[in-house]
């Protein structure tokens, strides 16, 4: 049985065979989202901006394209590891991510302290407490294209986001162990 979502055929069956599940979001308002995941769905924050088709750096917009799931970052001090098969790293307090574009490690994992400008990733609040990195301006790194596109924990208010895309820590916990490996985000119309 296949799904249309925003334009798209989806097949939750073949996903399941070929042990790659591959994710839709699908726009509801200008910074929230449904995730549509084999034949569940999941309702998701994403960037202030909405969805944009030419991500530049700061312009609070979730990258569209096929953005693949690089690997997970958690706060072992805070949360269990979460149920995955990519690579799992804990995060530590001098971890960062390069969002200076004038900067050689632009969109790359950094240490603290750091010259550039940067994200913190060890946070106060929870929202970093699992980061999945998503494969956006990373094959190859274009300066200013965007940095930092993550998958990570919603705001308990449901604030926007700076580009990312999230969801509860349940739903991203079940999202990691289905074994999705890839989110389709739609080019805006």
């Amino acid at each position: 049985m296949h799904q249309q979502v925003h334009g798209l055929l989806f097949s939750p069956e073949k996903a399941r065979q070929t042990h790659m599940i591959h994710a839709i979001l699908e726009p509801q308002t200008c910074s929230t989202a449904l995730l549509h995941c084999a034949d569940q769905t999941f309702p998701a924050v994403i960037g202030m901006a909405g969805i944009v088709g030419h991500k530049q750096e700061g312009d609070h917009g979730t990258p569209s394209g096929l953005l693949p799931l690089r690997r997970v970052l958690w706060r072992a001090d805070r949360v269990l590891r979460p149920a995955t098969r990519l690579l799992a790293e804990p995060i530590a307090p001098n971890d960062g991510w390069c969002d200076d574009p004038s900067n050689s490690a632009y969109n790359t994992q950094v240490h603290l302290p750091f010259p550039a400008r940067h994200e913190v990733l060890w946070r106060d609040d929870h929202i970093y407490d699992i980061i999945v990195v998503l494969g956006h301006n990373d094959d190859p790194i274009i300066n200013g294209r965007g940095s930092a596109i993550f998958m990570h924990l919603q705001s308990p208010t449901g604030k926007p986001t700076e580009g990312c895309i999230a969801l509860t820590e349940t739903d991203l916990r079940k999202v990691l162990s289905m074994g999705v490996s890839t989110i389709q985000v739609p080019t805006p119309n």
